[in-house]
């Protein structure tokens, strides 16, 4: 943990999509051109999503609204929102298997179904 010299309070420090391995970057891509929509039957390897041979994936549409690609898709760098920064914390425990279904919404991911 980082101290802030300001006021002396503790924080965490925030990884950017730079920071990522590969296959993590790609997933976050995945998940920004997606926009809305479920990927499922995602394979992790050693907390790794594996996208080789991709899993299916299922856009989401709602008549009337913009469904598309995410703003931050076009960005070079940037900080990792906390649903992302928990998805990659369930993958590293996971360590081996597979994220049955997982939805993303916003280009965000919101759910995962695991097997128990």
């Amino acid at each position: 943990m980082l101290r802030d010299q300001n006021n002396g309070s503790r924080h965490r420090t925030v990884p950017t999509y730079s920071s990522l391995s590969a296959p993590r970057r790609t997933l976050i891509t995945l998940f920004q051109e997606l926009g809305f929509g479920r990927i499922e039957g995602l394979v992790v390897r050693g907390g790794e999503p594996v996208l080789d041979p991709p899993p299916r994936i299922i856009r989401t549409l709602k008549f009337g609204a913009d469904t598309g690609a995410r703003p931050a898709a076009g960005l070079g760098d940037f900080t990792l929102k906390t649903q992302v920064v928990c998805l990659f914390a369930t993958l590293d425990e996971i360590g081996e298997g597979v994220i049955d279904s997982l939805t993303i919404a916003n280009g965000l991911p919101l759910l995962a179904e695991v097997p128990a």
